[in-house]
């Protein structure tokens, strides 16, 4: 309450909502739609519609208490799914912008879901280069090239792999890809939120 207090003084606004703040990083009547939705092998929040607000906080405007907030119903799903896991991975971002910016989103949000499910969190891909941002129809994932990721140590089993927003599902796809060159046996998704509920079906 005393954190939500400050915000509140600071001009800060709910997130979610737009509202005012009466909890710290979200208001109590938007972490009460905080639960998880499982479809296939993914896991997410929600619509882009309804979270889109939330995910640019905590992309652009440095809200880091957001993350362990939005952390928590994504396991609570893991769990729910009975994935077995070994451990879990981010989508990474090109260095210069992770340099600029101090932090990449996806990392955040993974290492608090990983410390959640007991399980490792390694940084297994490397962006090799810039790609655009996908449209939200049309799941263009032939656009991208198939080195866009690398991985860069090897690993085993099933892991999960987090990202802000699945929006054409051909950056994730690629990420995906990468790290299943890495040696894993299995991919799972994760993500705040979804532009495009197609983009959610299966993955050849």
């Amino acid at each position: 309450m005393l954190w939500g207090f400050i915000e509140g003084l600071l001009g800060h606004a709910c997130p979610g909502c737009g509202g005012p703040l009466d909890a710290p990083s979200l208001c109590r009547a938007c972490r009460a739609e905080l639960w998880p939705k499982l479809q296939g092998e993914m896991v997410y929040l929600g619509a882009y519609g309804r979270w889109g607000r939330v995910v640019r906080a905590l992309k652009y405007g440095r809200r880091f208490g957001l993350a362990p907030l939005l952390a928590r119903p994504l396991a609570e799903g893991v769990l729910q799914a009975g994935w077995a896991l070994k451990g879990v991975a981010a989508v990474p971002t090109l260095l210069p912008r992770l340099l600029q910016r101090g932090y990449n989103p996806p990392e955040l949000l993974a290492r608090e879901v990983a410390r959640l499910l007991g399980l490792p969190y390694r940084r297994v891909l490397r962006r090799r280069r810039y790609a655009p941002s996908q449209p939200t129809r049309g799941r263009a994932r032939r656009a991208l090239p198939q080195d866009l990721f690398a991985p860069v140590e090897r690993v085993e089993g099933a892991w999960l792999l987090l990202d802000d927003v699945l929006t054409s599902g051909a950056t994730f796809l690629r990420a995906r890809e990468a790290l299943l060159m890495a040696g894993a046996s299995r991919v799972y998704g994760a993500f705040i939120a979804v532009r495009d509920p197609g983009a959610l079906g299966p993955y050849r």
